[in-house]
């Protein structure tokens, strides 16, 4: 029976046909929500990605044609604006060949196509390897359709951009093609759980030769649903990249690397071990009295803690120098290889047995192991040998410390690059993180409350809460009225001595208390009880659950009570915790005199969990929500 489905899918799948858009139907225009998910704000009608490398220029032909329907352009944010990266190496660079773009709206019954004009697009400088083409869509309304279709010719045969199938908007069809002629071959990688439609794989005669194509269809595909706690979904998805197996034009060439010829080739690199080779200059720069510490962790520390305080990161990731060494320490700014492959330098300099290693941060996925990729890595970070094993560090981050590394670095794997070999490390976040929400509030006669309230974080939270900080930090400080509804004064966020980061504020409300009869009713919580369980996933859990770092999480609130008052009974204390004391909850309740202390206290012993921890943690955080959803009376005497 499964040969026989097999063979049914092979049929079909030659009976459809690829790369044949379908022509614009107007009825389109009239759809008022997507069959596929009533809700979705978007719905891709068609979505072709074509790659071609032509066996007489040599280059490859990366195509894309797009027909997306708008249904609530408020929240289709991501398809009003095109963005067409173009990479460069030296003389070598893509070029973008043809672009047609139009919004098609129905006016008063007749379909009006507005076209993008080139005034529209701009070309930024993202790097020296990296420049991005981009243009608005005009004219969307609810109820738009958007097309656009692009070529771009590109001299870099190695790695096929990874496309993803199963994107957030659902699609009516998607599909992904390859073609190549036969003497050049690449290795597919396929990753997700979605099957396509029709799919052929074979060898035909084309553009006047025997090629290689590769061809996926698929229909009626759903918008990915997420869930809580996963760093990078990105990693689940269905999706479809190629890289370079080998040529064969006078003779056969192998590109498919191992870790070790990656290795080699890197430290080949004028950008990447030709900087490291240039010792005189971590020679000159060395820190006063380096020598005079006794061990190897304390030279190492001493070292970093200068390289951090005396260069900052211009937020450039990247696995080559930009500019190079020489420039960093003109500038004192530089991108990610520039300042760590000098802190590899400087502790080489200092006799320390130190390497880069090479990652990928989280927002760009997992490395593949099995398939060694130099482009799988966006990211270098540096790590020391030591009689008690590895430690690693990253000083682009003001904050960071040894074996404490900013949450984009945690990403399961990272490969260290020593002269002599090559060895993959396994990087877990095993350093706890701690945060501080403490409250200390009044109750004042006429039922207002008024008091001071600190947030603080340390570790890898202090890291993540800094970046958010940075990016925006009048949205930082206003998310603290939208989150909790209350009237906060003289909001002071900052990073402390240590690294820690604080904000620390002024409150008042007067909307905590219900007053019934003589009695004032009131949460001892005040705004920091948990209202809600967000382990509230009904349907069964698929995916890996991730913190970024152990934690413990501390609300502590002193609440001083009115003269004349009492408490008619105090809320029940609760304590929970997993039998391999991986996850506990405490909650716990004092009165000393007229003053309550209430201290919930949640602590998750590791980074991340098997999926079969749901049950568990849903569990607790439900006992979590009633603890700290219990009321106290207040009395007058």
């Amino acid at each position: 029976m499964a040969f026989c489905t097999i063979n049914l899918i092979f049929i079909d799948a030659q009976k459809h046909e690829f790369l044949n858009p379908p022509k614009f139907n107007d009825t389109d225009l009239s759809k008022q929500k997507s069959a596929l998910d009533e809700n979705a704000p978007a719905e891709i009608l068609y979505k072709s990605q074509h790659f071609m490398v032509d066996t007489y220029t040599g280059l490859l032909t990366k195509k894309a044609f797009y027909r997306v329907k708008i249904y609530d352009k408020d929240k289709a944010e991501d398809w009003l604006n095109l963005e067409i990266p173009l990479y460069k190496n030296g003389s070598s660079e893509e070029k973008l060949n043809k672009i047609k773009a139009f919004t098609y709206n129905l006016e008063n019954g007749v379909v009006v196509p507005t076209k993008v004009e080139k005034s529209s697009k701009y070309k930024s400088k993202e790097s020296k390897y990296l420049s991005i083409t981009k243009f608005a869509f005009p004219n969307v309304k609810n109820g738009s359709v958007i097309e656009y279709q692009y070529e771009v010719s590109s001299p870099f045969l190695f790695a096929i951009p990874e496309i993803i199938i199963e994107g957030d908007t659902p699609s009516l069809y998607t599909e992904y093609v390859l073609e190549n002629p036969l003497n050049i071959a690449y290795n597919i990688n396929y990753t997700g759980s979605l099957n396509p439609t029709y799919r052929v794989v074979e060898e035909q005669s084309m553009y006047g030769t025997q090629y290689k194509t590769y061809r996926f269809g698929y229909e009626k595909l759903k918008g990915f649903k997420t869930e809580k706690f996963v760093k990078n979904d990105r990693n689940y998805r269905t999706k479809v990249s190629a890289e370079l197996n080998s040529t064969n034009f006078k003779e056969l060439k192998l590109y498919s690397s191992s870790w070790e010829q990656i290795k080699d080739r890197l430290y080949e690199n004028e950008d990447f071990g030709g900087e490291l080779k240039k010792s005189k200059l971590a020679k000159e720069n060395m820190p006063a009295g380096i020598a005079d510490f006794k061990t190897d962790v304390e030279k190492a520390d001493a070292i970093f803690k200068h390289i951090q305080k005396t260069f900052t990161w211009n937020n450039d990731r990247g696995i080559y120098t930009e500019d190079g060494i020489k420039k960093l320490l003109e500038t004192k700014t530089g991108n990610a290889a520039e300042i760590n492959l000098f802190l590899v330098m400087m502790l080489r300099e200092a006799g320390l047995k130190a390497d880069p290693v090479l990652i990928s941060t989280v927002n760009k996925g997992l490395i593949n192991l099995i398939s060694p990729n130099v482009s799988n890595m966006n990211f270098v970070i540096v790590a020391i040998e030591t009689k008690d094993g590895l430690h690693i560090y990253d000083a682009t981050s003001k904050q960071s410390s040894m074996d404490q590394l900013p949450p984009r670095d945690w990403n399961q794997y990272g490969i260290l690059l020593s002269k002599d070999k090559v060895k993959q490390m396994q990087m877990v976040n095993a350093k706890p993180s701690f945060t501080y929400l403490t409250v200390n509030a009044k109750i004042n006669e006429d039922g207002s409350i008024s008091g001071t309230y600190s947030d603080k974080d340390t570790g890898t939270f202090a890291m993540f809460v800094k970046e958010n900080y940075d990016d925006n930090n009048e949205k930082y400080k206003k998310q603290y009225k939208e989150n909790y509804a209350i009237d906060f004064t003289g909001i002071d966020s900052k990073v402390l001595e240590n690294g820690d980061f604080e904000s620390t504020m002024k409150f008042s409300s007067d909307n905590l208390i219900d007053r019934v009869g003589k009695k004032m009713i009131i949460n001892p919580m005040l705004f920091l009880n948990k209202n809600s369980n967000e382990f509230d996933q009904t349907e069964q859990r698929k995916y890996t659950i991730d913190f970024i770092s152990p934690y413990t999480k501390v609300k502590k609130i002193v609440l001083e009570i009115p003269e004349g008052y009492t408490i008619e009974e105090l809320p029940k204390s609760k304590k929970i915790v997993t039998d391999d004391k991986e996850i506990s909850y405490n909650y716990a309740v004092e009165q000393k005199g007229n003053t309550l202390e209430i201290t919930s206290t949640t602590t998750v012993g590791s980074a991340d969990y098997p999926k079969e921890y749901y049950p568990a943690f849903k569990q607790i955080w439900g006992v979590a929500s009633k603890s700290e959803n219990q009321v106290i009376s207040l009395i007058k005497k």
